[in-house]
């Protein structure tokens, strides 16, 4: 096998590839139901103040602060309560001096009141409350447009709807929201070695169950993506070049794992014009780019490793979208080394501050993904980490 004549440094491969990129056009209008994990088309400007009107923080009784100044537990102030309303309520009354209106959380002020106090601050005598403490105006109201103000940008394009955000589209009055279109993203998988389904004679006899396409369709829609699986080819060179020429056609990016070195069978690369092929990073080292195509490695956690170092900056790419990811900081359980040249990619679980490097390896070591939690890289010019140093942890 033909080794690589440069391999390119990860930082140059990694701007090589944003610089081809495009965002994609094209905006869809979905339910809010419907608008979670997708990016914002657009900036959202509140049409109204939330809350609409200022209204009581907690369950008690509106009055007038002023009323309340020299209350005190050894000398209670006796003031009329003329109504009570529940949730969902307004009153009608108007709080004058020496007045009350019951009222819970939520309740919209009634007229003349500005400020709560909270229910066990008073003893309460048939029509009549005696207040144990002092109330300063606004305290316990909760102040229209207190959360957000009418014609405020609450939400910036570009923005990954997670539920806070769109819960706070709900609460400003939305029923839908414009995001960015999905990317469609061509999966393809090659090799002679693999089966899609079961067959234990066949794994007896050397086949691999296939399993980088539920890989791959999990990553792309978790950024931001539409996976379009075209099915595992054998090692054919007219197959596998059909099969990237029609999803090349039909996608906005282009996946294919299997080919990327240079074996006898290695043929995906022959097919695509690439920027790059061959990088620093470890493993997935053979990883190639050109023409909104990655050519991948066969094994599973090289497969991972490429996503998360470029293919999910593409997908975030092709979006606009924003702080897409979680990054950490730690301390390191233990010394992590590496080679001056590579930029390593070192899986890791993180917990409590705590950053502790996984230690089984091997490109196809399935169950070292499933028991890490995020990643630290070990860049070209480092040869590693010691016991207890701060390091950065990006967090899957």
């Amino acid at each position: 096998m033909r080794e690589f004549k440069r391999l390119t440094p990860y930082k140059e491969a990694f701007e090589l590839m944003l610089n081809d990129l495009r965002e994609i056009g094209g905006v869809e209008e979905v339910p809010l139901d419907e608008a979670y994990g997708r990016v914002l088309a657009e900036d959202v400007v509140s049409p109204i103040d939330s809350p609409p009107f200022d209204r009581s923080a907690v369950d008690g009784y509106a009055v007038r602060a002023e009323d309340t100044f020299q209350a005190r537990e050894y000398h209670p102030i006796g003031l009329e309560v003329i109504d009570e309303i529940t949730a969902g309520m307004e009153s009608g009354k108007e709080v004058t001096s020496g007045k009350a209106v019951k009222l819970m959380t939520g309740n919209k002020m009634p007229k003349g009141a500005n400020a709560v106090i909270m229910q066990e601050m008073v003893k309460r005598e048939g029509d009549r409350i005696y207040v144990l403490r002092p109330v300063a105006p606004g305290q316990n109201v909760a102040s229209a447009g207190e959360d957000v103000k009418k014609g405020e940008v609450v939400l910036r394009k570009g923005q990954i709807l997670r539920p806070q955000e769109v819960s706070l589209l709900k609460s400003i009055g939305f029923k839908s929201v414009k995001v960015k279109r999905k990317p469609r993203v061509g999966i393809i998988i090659t090799g002679d070695e693999l089966i899609e389904e079961f067959d234990e004679e066949a794994l007896k006899a050397g086949k691999i169950l296939e399993s980088n396409s539920a890989l791959l369709k999990g990553l792309v829609r978790q950024y931001f993506g539409e996976p379009v699986f075209y099915g595992v080819i054998p090692d054919n060179e007219e197959k596998i070049k059909a099969a990237i020429e029609k999803a090349k056609a039909e996608n906005d990016l282009v996946l294919v794992t299997g080919g990327s070195a240079f074996g006898d069978k290695d043929f995906a690369h022959r097919f695509v014009r690439l920027l790059f092929h061959g990088t620093t990073i470890k493993p997935g080292r053979p990883i190639g780019y050109g023409e909104r195509v990655f050519i991948m490695s066969g094994y599973p956690v090289a497969v991972f490793v490429q996503f998360y170092l470029y293919v999910k900056h593409a997908l975030a790419k092709l979006v606009g979208a924003k702080n897409y990811e979680i990054r950490v900081y730690a301390k390191l359980a233990e010394r992590v080394s590496s080679q001056l040249g590579r930029h390593e990619f070192i899986k890791v679980w993180y917990e409590n501050g705590v950053a502790r490097p996984i230690k089984k390896k091997g490109s196809g070591i399935i169950s070292s993904l499933v028991k890490s939690n995020g990643y630290i890289v070990i860049p070209e010019d480092s040869e590693g980490y010691l016991k207890g140093e701060t390091v950065e942890v990006v967090l899957y």
